[in-house]
């Protein structure tokens, strides 16, 4: 098991806060208060300092909230491809040249070793970048779109105090959502400004609310509304699993019968060690899996024994003979920029 050094703070923090951040102008009071109700003695100075000091060392891949794309505009689909070992690199290259390609990896596959995603702002270019990818390739590629989303909750907790994590976003305003499926021109500029994390200051909604001309009143209101409509998963520390010694990724996946699917699925999803669950399309004659489940381990062992849950799990509802399911373990990762959300944003925006 490897990853960085911490103190018992750093973990009661990293933990705490990846449940969910107050929405309030100055969010780190009610987060001391919150943390002490659970025993841990902390106050709000030393909450910021520790999230800096995490944030500067790489510990965390940002503070704020995690953006649900999907919900902002345009598409994104997972891509499977196979690239030749004589022609590993230069396939890759092509493949990671396309600004619409987001995420990259190669996983242990005998065919279909690279794995990437694509995101656009028109769901009808994603057929055009593949098309155009095949022609430059000379490498089919399937397309595996989300049918149905079970769980995409990508939390890593550390050993230490508050291992199930705190919740403190009803510590904020009361607001209706609603069923506004377009953003506004301010809620675009929003969205743009929180993509890569809040200010670590004292006020950070109030600097969000600076950088783009608004009340910091309807920051909050806004964000906590985001929240509930699902436009943001969650607010709080968002850790880089592969300093907290998560290293182990394997991707599981399963050739679950159709009409189990919609029992199957929520059944792993709740899971807590996997952080993302889908149902996707197979692919007759080359991949014949229609749910996956991303799990997370800190060594080879722990993983082994979380995708044998899974497992044991899926057996509760048919008999899984071991055709009928496969780990796809990465091997490196070959991209990884982000969702441009820009673009998907401004499709998707009207006054």
């Amino acid at each position: 098991m490897t990853g960085v050094d911490l103190t018992t703070r750093e973990r009661a923090v990293i933990n705490a806060f990846q449940g969910g951040f107050p929405v309030v102008e100055r969010p780190f009071g009610p987060a001391a208060a919150a943390m002490r109700d659970e025993g841990v003695e902390i106050d709000p100075g030393t909450i910021l300092e520790t999230i800096r000091d995490l944030d500067e060392r790489g510990v965390l891949s940002r503070f704020g909230a995690l953006v649900n794309a999907q919900e902002i505009g345009g598409a994104a689909t997972l891509v499977a491809m196979h690239a030749p070992e004589a022609r590993f690199d230069e396939v890759v290259e092509a493949v990671n040249s396309r600004r619409e390609v987001a995420h990259n990896y190669e996983r242990e596959h005998p065919s279909l070793n690279v794995w990437f995603v694509v995101s656009v702002a028109e769901r009808e270019r994603v057929e055009t970048v593949l098309a155009e990818i095949e022609a430059e390739t000379g490498q089919e590629t399937y397309n595996l779109p989300k049918r149905r989303e079970f769980r995409v909750e990508a939390k890593f907790y550390v050993d230490g105090p508050l291992e199930d994590g705190l919740d403190c976003t009803d510590r904020g305003p009361s607001v209706t959502p609603t069923d506004r499926e377009t953003l506004t021109p301010a809620e675009r500029d929003l969205v743009l400004e929180m993509q890569d994390g809040f200010p670590l200051t004292e006020t950070p909604y109030a600097d969000v609310a600076a950088a783009i001309g608004q009340e910091t009143e309807w920051v909050l209101e806004t964000v906590s509304r985001f929240d509930l409509e699902g436009k943001i998963r969650r607010i709080g520390v968002i850790p880089n699993h592969y300093k907290l010694g998560y290293t182990e990724n394997g991707m599981t996946v399963w050739n679950v019968p159709d009409d189990l699917v919609g029992e199957v699925g929520p059944a792993v999803a709740s899971l807590p060690f996997v952080t993302h669950c889908y149902e996707r399309p197979r692919h007759e004659g080359v991949w014949p899996y229609n749910v996956f489940a991303m799990t997370h381990g800190r060594s080879e062992d722990e993983s082994a024994r979380r995708v044998e849950q899974v497992r044991e799990t899926m057996a509760e509802y048919w008999p899984v003979e071991d055709d009928d399911w496969d780990t796809l373990f990465s091997t490196q990762i070959l991209k990884k920029t982000g969702i441009r959300l820009a673009e998907r944003a401004d499709a998707n925006t009207q006054a």
